[in-house]
């Protein structure tokens, strides 16, 4: 029992920058990865980048590492992804993910709780 909330989308041009944010309330203690994904129209949903809060590592697509940084703060049960250098190419649903299980959470199959998404379009 895991409630994920996006926040933090918007429309911006390329090049430009926005931070998500996702606030998980519930029964958070049992959640050691959040993770982010995103799906664009026509396409399948795919890994953007993770945090394990144990091991206090960091994951990332190839095409975002560089640009993107996933940080947050486990004790106010949120994490962010700071999108800099934006390319219309990222333009997606952004989707919060919280899982339990261990792997390298890269992976749908390793997260159980999901948010509803929040729009991010980059365009001229």
């Amino acid at each position: 029992q895991v409630q994920l909330v996006e926040s933090g989308g918007g429309l911006v041009q390329p090049g430009g920058s926005l931070r998500l944010a996702c606030v998980a309330s519930g029964r958070t203690f049992t959640v050691d990865t959040m993770g982010w994904f995103r799906q664009a129209p026509g396409k399948e949903r795919e890994f953007v980048s993770a945090i394990r809060w144990s091991a206090d590592t960091t994951y990332y697509r190839d095409s975002v590492r560089g640009r993107f940084t996933i940080s947050g703060d486990n004790a106010e049960n949120i994490v962010y992804l700071q999108m800099n250098s934006l390319k219309p190419e990222d333009t997606a649903v952004y989707y919060c993910a919280a899982g339990m299980r261990d792997g390298y959470p890269i992976g749908i199959s390793d997260y159980d709780y999901w948010g509803q998404g929040t729009q991010v379009t980059v365009s001229s």
